[in-house]
């Protein structure tokens, strides 16, 4: 009768305790609902264009510091005069950089 009275103990026990955890993960689940971030990804347009806003930058940020890079590094080899080969390429393809930029400039 004791070990039945402790194992219903038991149980009441563990059920207690379950349903407090339901409580809390009940809670959590309620808090992240409630974050901007899910808020605004539960609408299918405003992800979409979140997503496309989001490439157009990524599309836009890899070009331009693509663009910066290979300048920097035009430039500097343009600036290596003592390489034949090397000097000899780079500086045609500064010249024509150059002259790119005065034709689009003369525009």
């Amino acid at each position: 009768m004791r070990d039945r009275d402790q194992g219903q103990d038991r149980a009441q026990d563990d059920a207690a305790e379950m349903a407090q955890e339901v409580r809390a993960l009940r809670d959590e689940v309620h808090q992240l609902n409630a974050h901007r971030f899910v808020r605004i990804h539960n609408s299918i347009p405003r992800l979409l264009a979140f997503n496309f806003a989001r490439g157009l930058v990524f599309g836009l940020g890899t070009v331009l510091g693509a663009s910066v890079l290979l300048s920097a590094v035009a430039w500097s080899l343009s600036q290596v005069e003592f390489l034949p080969i090397i000097g000899e390429w780079v500086s045609q393809i500064a010249r024509q950089m150059e002259e790119a930029a005065g034709q689009s400039g003369a525009r």
